[in-house]
């Protein structure tokens, strides 16, 4: 028996893939085809699969013409697959002829000639493009500007900002230039704001009465109520509603939250977090500091994220501390979040005037997961055991801070109407009640600077 092996993402299965996989079958007896999954392409750049790993293996099945699917998951299983399943071809597209000359020493190889005129990548880019305008007055616009050219099914309509050297850095744009953001609305679908946080509520308001879907940095609004409010507006609108929170769309946060509720380190006792910045230090010895982004609302919110979404919102108490700048008051140079569950702990550390390491610990009762600094942006972290020879470590690529693996999901929610489980609404309501109470005071006590 001859058995081949071919791999691929298999995503809007086309008649170009069924004909290649015709061609893979007749070359033996017996043939195995694997299904690349979603991290896996994520590590590979390709962040724009429109459908699930489930989909896609289903879509393959339908066709008949594989003996047997596996799911590829990780760099250098082919090699495996190959001695596992004692294949004696292995096969695939001639578009990357000489990439897997390698696997000769193993198998025979060959590359297939690709059926010409179609392809995934021109079947989702034929899909209408959603017409992004994005809004705020920092560098994260232009970085997420330029973000948006590597991901399919969106297109950068406009930019609405009094910064007009942030315009400057973005590639090759030639959308709307506005400071009035009613104007930029008429042009998009949909809005990116990393604006003002005490703005938020009225513009993603304006945003979903014009039925636009809105993509907001967390927190979305400075009340639970309003949080609340805007969330039902968007359901009865038929919009969506996403907290920007790029982390929470990065691969290796995803599978450490996935990792840790399976009880890889048995039960999670305590979940230890810091995020902080010295860049705005010099602004406020001098007196220009910018209160709206302050330590509780830009690293609060990423803070909370691991904590909600890991031990969940039913906590029994907090207490928030925090120490303010002697030049502005609403701006908390550092604040510590404690929370009491009936069964764990949790502690957020956030500042922009204090320096801490910027590490996530979340310890269980079996050992524990450590991120190192910056976990926010992480493409590593360890398991660790009582015995150090049961430790282990992931790495995961991480592409673009994780800014197009938010914008890709953001696209994704819009096309199916579902804005998905990367930030659930409950979570997003929480992150916002507690910075509500911040505001008002409420569970928390004052250092003294």
């Amino acid at each position: 028996m001859v058995k081949v092996i071919t791999y691929g993402t298999y995503d809007l299965l086309h008649y170009g893939h069924i004909r290649l996989l015709e061609r893979a079958k007749a070359l033996g007896d017996y043939l195995i085809v694997g299904v690349t999954a979603d991290d896996f392409d994520k590590t590979r750049g390709k962040i724009n699969v429109q459908q699930s790993l489930m989909e896609r293996i289903e879509a393959v099945r339908a066709t008949g013409l594989a003996d047997e699917i596996i799911i590829e998951e990780y760099e250098g299983q082919k090699i495996d697959d190959i001695r596992k399943y004692n294949i004696d071809i292995f096969t695939v597209g001639s578009d990357w002829k000489g990439k897997f000359d390698y696997l000769n020493e193993y198998c025979k190889v060959v590359y297939l000639d690709r059926t010409q005129g179609v392809s995934s990548s021109e079947l989702r880019a034929e899909k209408r493009k959603v017409k992004i305008g994005l809004v705020g007055e920092t560098s994260v616009i232009s970085k997420f500007a330029n973000e948006c050219a590597v991901v399919n099914g969106i297109e950068l309509a406009g930019v609405c900002t009094s910064n007009s050297s942030l315009v400057d850095e973005i590639n090759d744009f030639s959308g709307v230039i506005t400071e009035s953001y009613e104007n930029l609305l008429k042009h998009v679908d949909a809005v990116y704001l990393f604006s003002a946080p005490a703005l938020h509520y009225e513009q993603i308001k304006k945003a979903l009465d014009m039925g636009k879907h809105v993509l907001c940095e967390t927190p979305v609004a400075l009340t639970l109520e309003q949080s609340a409010r805007l969330h039902q507006m968007a359901q009865d609108k038929g919009c969506i509603l996403m907290d920007a929170v790029k982390t929470a769309y990065a691969t290796a946060y995803s599978r450490l939250l996935l990792l840790a509720k399976s009880g890889k380190i048995g039960k999670v006792v305590s979940v230890d977090v810091a995020a902080t910045s010295l860049r705005e230090i010099k602004e406020i010895q001098n007196d220009k500091i910018d209160s709206t982004w302050n330590s509780i609302c830009e690293w609060g919110s990423i803070g909370m994220l691991p904590v909600f979404q890991l031990l969940g919102t039913e906590y029994k108490r907090k207490m928030i501390t925090s120490m303010f700048s002697n030049h502005e008051k609403s701006f908390d140079i550092f604040s510590k979040i404690d929370f009491v569950y009936d069964n764990a702990v949790a502690s957020v550390r956030v500042g922009k005037g204090v320096k801490s390491e910027g590490e996530l610990i979340i310890s269980g009762t079996q050992g524990y997961i450590y991120v190192p600094a910056p976990w926010w942006k992480t493409d590593y972290f360890e398991v660790r055991y009582e015995n150090p020879a049961d430790n282990k470590r992931y790495f995961y690529q991480l592409d673009g801070e994780g800014i197009r693996y938010e914008i890709a999901a953001f696209v994704k929610a819009i096309e199916t109407g579902k804005s998905g489980t990367y930030v659930d609404r409950n979570v997003s309501d929480a992150i916002c009640s507690v910075i509500e109470d911040f505001y008002n005071r409420k569970d928390f006590e004052e250092l003294k600077a």
